[in-house]
């Protein structure tokens, strides 16, 4: 930074900048919590000299948020690969199950938008279309805040809901899936070519709420790359050529994450693509009945406070995942 040229290159010098501040806000949460661990060591020994039991409250107080604040902390230096800075982009499917499935994926949508509510992101509709009778058949949503998808890759996979049908007069308890894919959304112009004959772009009309204008017209617009089968979708912008620059721009950070990866055997995994959305094959189940219970199978982190994580308790899970990642890498 101190160098004549820095600001030359302002793009460059921005994201030095940035890069400092994270480093600078690591080494600042560092610093306090060396010396709230330092309070809690004066506190101790205040109370072993004193004899002093009503200290012990105010010791547990101090270290429980020493504790969450160094698990925080320990988190963030998980989130070291590529693109974990970047927000996410979050496609939600409704899978076995038909109706309660689309009224499933609703809720997950719900879920996502109440957890980055909790972390201070925001949210924004980028493709939308309703369910037959009810809820969302498919929906795909950016978030946006530092470090979104670091945490939301965590939701990659089938997600499965066992509870009463409320769309099942019998009151019969159903098990219905919803696939989730999550992707980065890469800002910088990836130097990805893209053949004309390697794609269809189909242009359809947008569905749900976006404004009047956004059911007038064919602007939404759908790519598929045909060599890999990626399909893209955008309907939330006004006009069709901000739709289509949008749609190529989340084609091209999926078809570069493949051509990064050498194992072409992971593919389907980075495209976020489920082989079957059923049975089988979930990733995290969501138990509303006979008893509460949300488990991941991949880290056994359980709860039974069901209620709690469909309104975007999710860091338990979050957290686990990285943890459990960074020991199987």
């Amino acid at each position: 930074m101190e160098q004549p040229n820095f600001w030359d290159d302002v793009e460059k010098s921005q994201e030095i900048m940035k890069q400092l501040k994270e480093m600078q806000e690591i080494v600042k949460e560092s610093q306090e919590l060396d010396t709230l661990f330092e309070e809690i060591k004066i506190l101790l020994e205040m109370g072993y000299e004193e004899e002093d039991e009503s200290i012990v409250a105010e010791v547990n107080e101090t270290f429980s948020e020493f504790k969450e604040r160094l698990e925080n902390l320990r988190i963030d230096t998980l989130l070291s690969e590529e693109y974990d800075h970047c927000n996410a982009i979050v496609t939600l499917h409704a899978g076995a199950g038909g109706t309660e499935s689309c009224d499933w994926v609703s809720m997950l949508f719900r879920m996502y938008g109440k957890w980055a509510e909790k972390h201070g992101f925001t949210t924004e509709v980028l493709d939308y279309l309703d369910g037959d009778e009810a809820g969302i058949k498919s929906i795909t949503v950016q978030i946006n805040g530092d470090k979104a998808f670091g945490y939301l890759k965590s939701e990659r996979g089938i997600h499965r809901l066992v509870r009463i049908s409320p769309f099942n007069a019998a009151g019969k308890r159903q098990t219905s899936f919803a696939s989730c894919d999550v992707m980065p959304d890469i800002e910088e112009d990836l130097s990805v070519e893209i053949a004309e004959e390697d794609i269809r772009v189909d242009t359809y009309r947008a569905s749900g709420a976006g404004g009047q204008h956004i059911n007038k017209t064919d602007s939404a617009i759908r790519i598929t790359h045909i060599p890999t089968g990626v399909v893209v979708q955008c309907q939330n912008e006004r006009s069709q050529h901000k739709n289509k620059d949008k749609a190529m721009k989340m084609l091209k950070a999926k078809l570069y994450l493949i051509k990064q990866q050498e194992n072409l055997e992971k593919i389907s995994d980075i495209r976020g693509e489920i082989k079957e959305n059923g049975f089988g094959s979930q990733i995290r189940s969501y138990v509303l009945q006979p008893y509460t219970l949300v488990k991941d199978h991949r880290t056994n982190v359980e709860t039974s406070n069901a209620a709690g994580v469909l309104e975007g308790e999710l860091d338990a899970f979050i957290n686990g995942y990285l943890k459990w990642n960074y020991k199987k890498a």
